[in-house]
């Protein structure tokens, strides 16, 4: 095909999707008009508790005799 004759199919490709675009939306329209809005759900009668995180600094306690992941045991050499 030379570039006018495919410049004039892309235009009436784009026209035939304009249109079944507006078909589209029309039926939608009626869709929308011939069925009812489903009422919205309901609202939890009750809410999960909010736990607060503090900033301040953990224990250094509590790591104590951890290992470092993926790099071996504290105090020696990485692999």
């Amino acid at each position: 095909m030379s570039q006018p004759e495919d410049l004039t199919a892309v235009h009436r490709r784009i026209d035939e999707l304009v249109q079944r675009v507006a078909d589209l939306e029309q039926t939608v329209d009626r869709l929308k008009e011939a069925v009812p809005v489903a009422p919205s759900r309901p609202e939890p009668q009750s809410r999960p508790e909010v736990v607060t995180i503090p900033d301040t600094p953990y224990n250094a306690a509590l790591w104590t005799d951890s290992d470092d992941e993926g790099l071996g045991l504290r105090n020696r050499r990485a692999p």
